[in-house]
């Protein structure tokens, strides 16, 4: 096990026993009555669609799942898809009103195509076809929250979307319907959950986030009934990234706000080994109750796994390749910002795609590091960038999306857009979704009232023909 923390870890569910808040200790299944008996996923038949297609599922062995990231391993690549050399805007909608800056729900089509959802930071779920006809519009609880920020996970005609009020939400997309949704009290008392689950074999892997202190967990759980089969407490920091999973190398990998990598064998989930980010303000385990935290470290992206590597973007200012065997670190590169984006990557040619906060888009070499080329998309890159079959889909924080050369780096196209783009482009067939957030003024300001000037929306581009 590599544990490169400075401090002993303390989970959350320790600490609050040690005080005499819970009555329950450690991980597993004790603590929480509606917990049931954990059934061990069968990973065998995306591990054996890995190897036969050398790495890359488009859709996790079965084509009737679809996402965040495009599978289990989360590349975000679509080598299917080729972008038009010119663009316009079919059709948009108003979804996202909140100031929260955490990066918007990514629009994720159905497995078939014919109905594209769209989470919005209100709380509402949007359905529409690819035409922009409205489908059906799901109100739900976390509308008394910020709503939601992760992507739906799909299997065939359901729906499953963690909310920031702590809840999990199953519906039938074909009704429009609530199948089940879980109360904040099944995660012990989660105040969010703002990753996208996994989904493996009738189960789905989450993290959720806790206040006082702040701190994770991961949670198993039953996609049938929602009911919660395994969790692991260890994390700090509210982490906000989605698990990935690669069966292949029998690993699951995350990060968190403290700056730590942590990792388990899948799918038994034994925990494996973690990594520490670096971070000029040096650890701070007194401040969070407990954790060794290292200020400046946060990992807020998800960790695409590759070639028997977890690929790790931090505070830092730094983008990593660590081992998934032990986390050792194996290459490092320096850019000139904070890296909280999702990466993309092509397992073809062997390159990882990672945005900064120094508006620059890096391809590097997955091997070696070595910077292939770099590109300038004049703000912040914060959400997650696409891969497609010539191209580079990346969101700024000034308004535009751009679509990138993927050999060069050079600018295709950029849409106008009004919010800072934050969610990933999703192509399908001729069409390309994605959203942004709302236009706020006075947004950093703490002596002026936060307005909101105009609603963040969800866009559908179509060739410029």
């Amino acid at each position: 096990m590599r544990d490169g923390s400075d401090a002993p870890r303390v989970s959350r569910r320790r600490l609050l026993a040690a005080t005499g808040t819970v009555g329950a200790v450690g991980v597993g299944l004790a603590g929480c009555p509606d917990r049931v008996s954990r059934r061990i996923p069968d990973c065998g038949p995306v591990a054996d669609a890995a190897t036969a297609a050398n790495g890359y599922v488009p859709l996790p062995a079965d084509d009737d799942i679809s996402m965040f990231r495009r599978g289990l391993r989360r590349y975000g690549y679509y080598p299917e898809a080729t972008v038009p050399e010119s663009v316009r805007v079919d059709w948009s909608t108003p979804v996202n009103r909140i100031g929260h800056t955490a990066a918007k729900s990514t629009p994720r089509p159905t497995p078939a195509g014919e109905t594209v959802l769209i989470a919005g930071d209100t709380g509402v779920i949007h359905a529409f076809t690819p035409d922009g006809e409205r489908r059906w519009r799901l109100e739900t609880e976390a509308s008394r929250s910020l709503g939601f920020h992760g992507t739906p996970a799909i299997v065939g005609d359901t729906a499953y979307i963690g909310g920031y009020d702590g809840g999990l939400y199953a519906v039938d997309v074909p009704a429009g319907e609530l199948i089940w949704a879980t109360r904040p009290r099944q995660f012990d008392g989660a105040i969010a959950i703002g990753s996208s689950p996994a989904y493996v074999d009738g189960t789905l892997y989450l993290l959720a986030e806790y206040s006082d202190p702040d701190s994770g967990a991961l949670w198993e759980v039953d996609a049938a009934t929602g009911a919660p089969t395994w969790s692991d407490d260890r994390l700090w920091g509210m982490p906000h990234p989605s698990p990935a999973i690669d069966c292949e190398a029998g690993r699951l990998v995350t990060g968190s706000n403290d700056g730590v990598v942590y990792c388990w064998e899948f799918p038994s989930l034994e925990f494996a080994w973690s990594f520490q980010a670096g971070g000029e303000g040096g650890p701070d385990g007194e401040s969070k109750a407990g954790g060794a935290f290292r200020l400046g470290a946060q990992i807020k992206g998800t960790i695409p796994v590759y070639d028997g590597a977890a690929f790790v973007g931090s505070w830092d200012d730094r983008f990593y390749r660590l081992d998934l065997a032990d986390g050792t670190e194996e290459w490092s590169f320096e850019t000139g910002g904070i890296v909280m984006s999702n990466p993309a990557i092509d397992p073809d040619e062997g390159v990882v795609y990672v945005g900064s906060d120094d508006d620059t888009v890096y391809a590097l070499d997955a091997t070696t590091g070595e910077e292939r080329w770099s590109a300038d998309v004049g703000g912040n890159v914060i959400g997650s960038i696409t891969a497609t079959a010539d191209t580079i889909l990346v969101g700024s924080y000034d308004a535009h999306l751009y679509a990138l050369e993927k050999d060069t780096g050079e600018r295709r196209w950029r849409v106008e857009n009004r919010g800072h783009v934050t969610s990933g482009a999703i192509p399908r067939e001729d069409r390309i979704y994605y959203a942004e957030r709302g236009v706020f003024s006075n947004h950093w300001d703490d002596d002026e009232e936060t307005v909101l000037e105009e609603p963040g929306r969800a866009y559908c581009l179509v060739p410029d023909e």
